[in-house]
């Protein structure tokens, strides 16, 4: 599926522990071309059952894209990702690790864990929505991704 069809809206999962990069990423899909709905949670454990709808996740779409963090408070990036990609329901979804580790040992991890990519949060403003921005364009306009 092009999820990113002109009558598609876009399901997106944001794991992501700080509020400012929270605020500017949906800053950034909210200018995009793509239609999306921005699902926001805090850690690995809300990821979880936003993923599994549990509780007061019960409802919650499955995304067509995760876009998460490594620095995670309690269950940590590393962790969720292997986590994601062991089950079977889950791990086709496309996982963009948007971090601020440049670490060797942190890249070769997430890659060893099925990420689908590793990008490093640029410090400066316009630099970081330029990169979700970027995000958008690949993994929305382009890839085409697997039917429900």
């Amino acid at each position: 599926m092009n999820v990113g069809a002109e009558a598609s809206i876009v399901e997106i999962l944001l794991i992501e522990d700080n509020p400012g990069d929270v605020r500017l990423t949906k800053e950034a899909l909210k200018d995009g071309h793509v239609l999306n709905n921005l699902h926001v949670v805090e850690d690995g454990q809300q990821a979880m059952a936003f993923l599994r709808h549990r509780a007061e996740y019960k409802g919650a779409p499955t995304p067509d894209l995760i876009i998460m963090d490594l620095h995670l408070p309690g269950k940590d990036g590393q962790t969720l990702l292997k986590e994601i990609k062991a089950d079977r329901k889950l791990r086709r979804i496309p996982v963009v690790v948007l971090t601020t580790s440049e670490a060797k040992d942190d890249i070769l991890q997430a890659y060893e864990s099925q990420a689908s990519c590793y990008v490093t949060k640029p410090v400066d403003l316009d630099q970081f929505l330029s990169i979700v921005r970027s995000i958008e364009d690949f993994w929305l306009k382009i890839v085409k991704l697997p039917q429900g």
